[in-house]
């Protein structure tokens, strides 16, 4: 009995180790866009900000007092409330480019590195328009390596790199956030080995 459930056992667990190769063909990291909490701030304290100038310039032309928390109606308008419309303006439509960016959330995107169809997609999301989406596709027989690029000081740079045998280089992390050294050599060398190409270091 011990030997026919330990035979049985033995079965299943071959079943799902041989599930578990077929079903992972392909491995997929996000990249994260501008829907941040970071961006969000500055949007909102940017959006304030100018909205607070424009308030404070307008008050001063229309000898009326637009804000809550001040008074800024007995404020000549030349040249001090010029300065402020035009600082309020300037500040308005930047916070409402931001907001923009993160509601389109300008960068997101993924690398799906796939062995059943032999290539790596890099996909990023852009600006409304022609090109929204960009979607790349790079056969394996052209991929010469993953480089990792890594530069310390007081603003210190970690990128991943997919080197294809024409030279070109293409990014696979971000640009705007800095990831922790030992997350990034973990990826490079995960890709690496998945990829079955060379590890460069720069």
């Amino acid at each position: 009995m011990a030997a026919k459930k330990r035979n049985k056992m033995d079965f299943f667990n071959q079943k799902i180790a041989r599930t578990g190769i077929e079903t992972n063909t392909s491995i997929r990291s996000y990249i994260e866009g501008s829907r941040r909490a970071s961006n969000i701030f500055w949007a909102l304290a940017v959006s304030l900000g100018g909205f607070g100038f424009l308030l404070s310039g307008l008050s001063s032309f229309l000898n009326i007092n637009l804000l809550v928390f001040s008074d800024s109606s007995s404020i000549s308008f030349i040249p001090q409330g010029i300065v402020l419309v035009f600082y309020g303006t300037v500040g308005s439509i930047l916070g409402i480019f931001l907001w923009l960016t993160i509601w389109w959330d300008i960068g997101f995107g993924y690398n799906e590195y796939n062995k059943a169809s032999q290539e790596v997609i890099v996909y990023r999301k852009g600006f409304p328009g022609k090109n929204r989406e960009l979607s790349l596709k790079f056969p394996f027989t052209e991929i010469k390596s993953i480089k990792m690029r890594i530069k310390e000081g007081l603003n210190p740079k970690r990128q991943l790199f997919l080197c294809l045998s024409d030279r070109r280089e293409i990014p696979l992390t971000g640009i705007d956030k800095t990831v922790a050294l030992n997350k990034i050599e973990s990826e490079a060398i995960t890709l690496a080995k998945y990829l079955n190409i060379y590890l460069e270091t720069e």
